[in-house]
């Protein structure tokens, strides 16, 4: 059996730990070359290149900061050039600063913005170019609920996640003529992901609000950005795919 992303290359950002390290493997388990991208967790990210081979695939590690665009670019060319091509982009790399409105800080609405949407854009304009060179290429972009539900506390992340829904549907737009995809992901309370890292409590009363009663997996994730970065979506431009186990439905 044909695996769907044999021989192909993939650029995963963020995936030292979490949801980046659960879409890295099961494109691995695919049989892509997995570009773990990383910023400071180095041993993390070697680690999730022993699971990406584990699962069957091959890759390596590159660490870069998103909100750099000199640092991005210099990593996509070099690997563009050590591979001969970049076929998928999952931009994942992203952080949050929950903070009440009153009392954020000019610095935390910055950083927010200069990983989860500075970053968003250098990363893609980066990946874009080999891509159109190509002629084909796919981007999935990793955002989250908060782009849809409001929750106090995530002015900054919301505004940032946001940003990432209507970007996808205008390079979505854009793009798909000269045959690159773009698509979206919208995560919601993942075990593997910022819910891990929530009290107790207010862990409780967000599951107890999911129709599914539980946080949803890592793996879950990953198919739906699979699905969205390989042929079977060849159809499918501009959208933004929750997965969220009907939290906002």
């Amino acid at each position: 059996m044909t695996r769907r992303f044999e021989g192909r290359t993939v650029l995963v950002t963020g995936a030292s730990r979490g949801l980046g390290r659960g879409m890295a493997v099961a494109f691995g388990a695919e049989g892509a070359f997995v570009v773990v991208g990383c910023l400071a967790r180095r041993k993390e990210a070697e680690e999730t290149l022993s699971l990406v081979r584990e699962a069957g695939g091959e890759g390596a590690v590159r660490a870069f900061d998103v909100s750099r665009r000199p640092e991005v670019d210099a990593a996509v060319d070099d690997l563009v050039a050590e591979r001969g091509a970049l076929d998928v982009l999952i931009n994942n790399a992203g952080i949050a600063r929950d903070e009440l409105f009153p009392l954020m800080s000019q610095e935390s609405w910055d950083e927010v913005m200069s990983t989860n949407l500075d970053g968003l854009f250098h990363c893609a304009r980066a990946a874009v170019r080999p891509m159109l060179s190509a002629g084909r290429g796919a981007i999935v972009n990793v955002g989250a609920v908060a782009a849809l539900r409001a929750t106090p506390g995530q002015a900054a992340y919301a505004a940032s996640k946001g940003g990432l829904v209507s970007f996808t549907r205008a390079l979505g737009a854009e793009l798909a003529p000269r045959g690159v995809r773009v698509n979206a992901v919208l995560p919601g309370a993942i075990s593997a992901g910022l819910a891990a890292r929530l009290d107790r409590r207010i862990a409780e009363r967000i599951r107890g609000a999911i129709p599914l009663g539980r946080f949803g997996t890592a793996e879950e994730v990953a198919r739906a950005v699979l699905f969205l970065a390989s042929d079977e979506a060849s159809y499918v431009v501009g959208q933004a795919l929750v997965v969220d186990g009907g939290l906002t439905a």
